[in-house]
C-alpha cells in the first residue's frame, strides 16, 4: 500500500510539474498517455504506452514527429479529440452545424485541472474551446492507477444564438503507434454469440457499430482488443482492450494512417441520431473504457477484470445466487402444483433460488404462448389460483428463495395494456408494424411509459416481499423506429437509452441489493453501463456445453466470470459432470427436468 501511494503521489507531481509546459500527463501505475498543446494551441497526443523511465523525455516526443506546420501532409496533427471542418481531413470525434449552418470547429487547449479521489483513482480534466464560436468541449480522463485502466468521455455545450446540431459525437479519440495493427473482434448470432475474428488494419476505415436499438451487442460486440507490431499471445504482446459503456447503438471506428499510427473513435452511433444541442444544454457522451498491457492479451483481461469487480460491476466482489429455472421444465404449461414441486426441487437440489419463468402473467391474453399478455403483469389466475405472493410465502416455508422473469421493455398486441394505450409503442405512422418475436417495444423515451416499467417493478415487490431475483429479458430489436411521444425524431435512440436508465437508477435506488439477469433472446446484451444496475447477464441461449466453452471464453476477455451465468440444461449430450464443469467458469445455475434424471446424475447435481 506505501508503494502504491507514492507511485501515485509521484504520478501527481509528474503531472502538476508537466502542466507548467503545457503537457498533460495521465498516468497509471504502468502505462501514461501524454498530452501536449502545440504551438497552434491544438491538443494532440504525444505518446501512449509505458511508462519512461525518465519523466523529462515526454517533453521531447512530439518534436520528433514528421509534421510541421504548412506542409503537404494530409495527416495533420494527432489531436486528442479530432473535430470536423478543420485542418484534419480524417474521421473525426465530433462534427457540429453552428446555429448560422457554419460547420467549421476548431477547438483550442484553455486549461486542465486534476480531481485526486483517493489512492487509486483520479480525473483529469481537460478544457478545449472554440472561441469564434463560443463553443466548448471537457474531456474527462478516469484513472485507476493499480488496475491500469482509464475511463474517457467528453461533455459538450456551446453559448451561440440558436441551437447547434451534433452531427456525431464520440466518447474518445484513442491513437496507438506502431508499424502493424491487429484488431480482434467479435460477431454473433442466435446461438453462437461472441464469435471472434482477428485480422490486421490496413488502408481504410475498419467500423464496427450497431444500428439495433435493444439488444445493441447482437450482430456486433461493442469490445474490442488491439494488438500492435504483431499478434498477441496470452502473455506477450502490446494490447489495447477497449469497451464502451453504452447500452445503445455504438460505433468504432479504426483508421491506420501515416504508417504508423492508429486511431480509434468510440462512441454513441450517430446513425438516425442528429442530436439538437441549446444554447448551455450539457451533452455528456457514455464512458470508454480501455486498458494497456505490455504482457498480452491475459493482462489486458485481468486488468479490465479487476476494475469492473472494485468499480462498476453491480456488487462486483459479492457472491452470487445459484438457481433453478423452469424454462426447460415447463415452459408455458405449470400450475400451482408444477412449481410447487419444482420449490422442492430447489431445495433438495441445494441451490439458492427458484427462478419462475416467462409465462406467469396474462388473464384476458393469458400468456400461453409468446403471441400474447405480455405487457399485462397480474399473475394468470387460471395457473396461479393464489397468486404469485403465495408462491414466495412457499419458498420461504421450504428454505429456498423466489425469483420470476420479467420482459417489461415490451408489449404484444393481443393484450390489455396496447388495447389501452397504442401511444405507448414505437410505430411508423401510416406503415404496417414488423413484429419479432410477436411483440413491439414500448416507447421509454416516454415518461409516462417509464413510469409503467419502474410502477410494474415496484408492484411486484409491493406484492411479493420475498422476492430474491429478477431476470430481465429483452426479445425484440426496434424496428419500428418512431416515438409518438418526441417531437425530435432524431434524439430518439439516444431518448430510449437514457428512459431505460432512468427507470434502472429508479429501481436500483429503491431496491439496491436484489441480484439482477441482463438477457436478451439469447444474450448479446451487455455492457458495462448495464453492468452498473445488474449483477450478472446471460450470454447465449446456446448451452450446449462444448459450445459454451467458447461463447464463454471469449465473453471473459472483457468480463469478468462472476457476472456470467451458465446453466446446466439437457441440451448436447455429454455427462453431467462435464454440464457442471463448463457451467462452473461462471455462475452456476440449472434448467433441468430434475425428476427425470438418473440416480447417478441426481447425486452429483445435488452434491456437485
Amino acid at each position: 500500500m506505501k508503494t502504491t501511494k507514492w507511485l501515485l503521489a509521484a504520478a501527481m507531481l509528474l503531472q502538476q510539474a508537466v502542466h507548467a509546459q503545457d503537457i498533460v500527463s495521465i498516468s497509471t501505475q504502468k502505462i501514461v498517455l501524454v498530452l501536449e498543446k502545440d504551438p497552434d494551441s491544438t491538443l494532440v497526443c504525444a505518446y501512449f504506452g509505458k511508462k519512461l523511465a525518465d519523466p523529462s523525455e515526454y517533453a521531447h516526443i512530439r518534436p520528433l514527429d514528421k509534421f510541421k506546420p504548412g506542409n503537404d501532409d494530409l495527416y495533420n496533427k494527432r489531436e486528442a479529440y479530432v473535430p470536423a471542418g478543420g485542418v484534419n481531413l480524417l474521421e473525426p470525434a465530433l462534427a457540429v452545424t453552428h446555429f448560422n449552418k457554419d460547420k467549421s470547429l476548431a477547438l483550442h487547449y484553455l486549461s486542465s485541472s486534476v480531481k485526486t479521489i483517493d489512492d487509486n483513482q483520479s480525473i483529469t480534466k481537460i478544457w478545449l474551446r472554440d472561441a469564434l464560436y463560443k463553443f466548448d468541449v471537457k474531456l474527462y480522463y478516469h484513472t485507476y492507477f493499480k488496475e491500469d485502466v482509464i475511463e474517457q468521455w467528453a461533455t459538450i455545450t456551446h453559448q451561440q444564438e440558436g441551437p447547434v446540431v451534433l452531427n456525431k459525437y464520440a466518447s474518445a479519440n484513442v491513437t496507438l503507434g506502431g508499424h502493424r495493427f491487429f484488431l480482434k473482434n467479435h460477431y454473433s448470432g442466435w446461438g453462437r454469440e461472441m464469435y471472434s475474428e482477428e485480422q490486421e488494419l490496413l488502408h481504410g476505415i475498419r467500423t464496427i457499430d450497431s444500428k439495433l436499438g435493444t439488444r445493441n451487442n447482437l450482430l456486433h460486440s461493442s469490445s474490442f482488443m488491439v494488438d500492435l507490431d504483431a499478434p498477441a499471445s496470452e502473455d506477450a504482446g502490446e494490447v489495447l482492450a477497449g469497451s464502451l459503456e453504452w447500452n445503445g447503438n455504438f460505433r468504432l471506428d479504426f483508421e491506420p494512417f501515416d504508417e504508423s499510427y492508429l486511431r480509434i473513435t468510440a462512441g454513441i452511433n450517430n446513425y438516425a441520431s442528429n442530436y439538437t444541442l441549446a444554447p448551455k444544454e450539457v451533452f455528456t457522451t457514455p464512458k470508454f473504457v480501455y486498458t494497456y498491457s505490455l504482457n498480452g492479451r491475459g493482462q489486458a483481461s485481468r486488468n479490465l477484470h479487476h476494475w469492473a469487480k472494485n468499480y462498476r460491476l453491480r456488487n462486483g466482489n459479492g457472491e452470487r445466487y445459484t438457481l433453478l429455472n423452469n424454462w426447460e421444465t415447463t415452459y408455458f404449461n405449470f400450475d400451482d402444483a408444477k412449481l410447487s414441486a419444482l420449490l422442492d426441487d430447489t431445495k433438495t437440489l441445494g441451490v439458492d433460488v427458484f427462478l419462475l419463468d416467462d409465462g406467469w402473467f396474462g388473464n384476458k391474453y393469458p400468456r400461453n404462448a409468446a403471441d400474447g399478455g405480455l405487457g399485462d403483469w397480474q399473475a394468470n389466475r387460471a395457473k396461479l389460483k393464489n397468486g404469485i405472493a403465495s408462491l414466495g410465502k412457499e419458498a420461504t416455508v421450504k428454505g429456498t428463495k423466489f425469483g420470476i422473469w420479467l420482459e417489461p421493455e415490451m408489449v404484444n398486441p393481443r393484450s390489455e395494456l396496447f388495447e389501452k394505450h397504442p401511444d405507448w409503442v414505437l410505430r411508423e405512422p401510416g406503415r404496417a408494424a414488423y413484429y419479432m418475436r410477436n411483440q413491439l417495444v414500448l416507447d421509454l423515451s416516454n415518461p409516462a411509459v417509464q413510469d409503467f416499467v419502474y410502477e410494474t417493478v415496484d408492484g411486484l415487490f409491493k406484492e411479493v416481499p420475498q422476492l430474491a431475483f429478477i431476470k430481465w429479458d429483452c426479445n425484440a430489436l426496434i424496428y419500428n423506429a418512431y416515438s409518438p411521444y418526441l417531437r425530435n425524431q432524431d434524439h430518439f435512440y439516444i431518448e430510449y437509452v437514457r428512459g431505460l436508465n432512468k427507470v434502472l437508477e429508479r429501481v436500483r435506488a429503491k431496491y439496491p441489493d436484489v441480484p439482477m439477469m441482463l438477457c436478451a433472446g439469447g444474450g448479446s446484451r451487455v455492457d458495462y453501463q448495464s453492468l452498473h444496475y445488474f449483477t450478472e447477464f446471460w450470454p447465449s441461449d446456446n448451452t450446449n456445453a462444448f459450445d459454451r466453452i467458447f461463447i464463454q471464453w471469449e465473453y471473459s476477455y472483457y468480463f469478468p466470470s462472476i457476472a456470467v451465468d451458465n446453466h446446466v440444461t439437457e441440451m448436447g449430450n455429454q455427462p453431467i459432470k462435464f454440464r457442471t464443469d463448463v457451467a462452473m467458469m461462471g455462475k452456476l445455475g440449472f434448467d433441468l427436468k430434475v425428476h427425470e434424471l438418473t440416480p447417478k446424475d441426481w447425486s452429483f447435481a445435488s452434491r456437485r
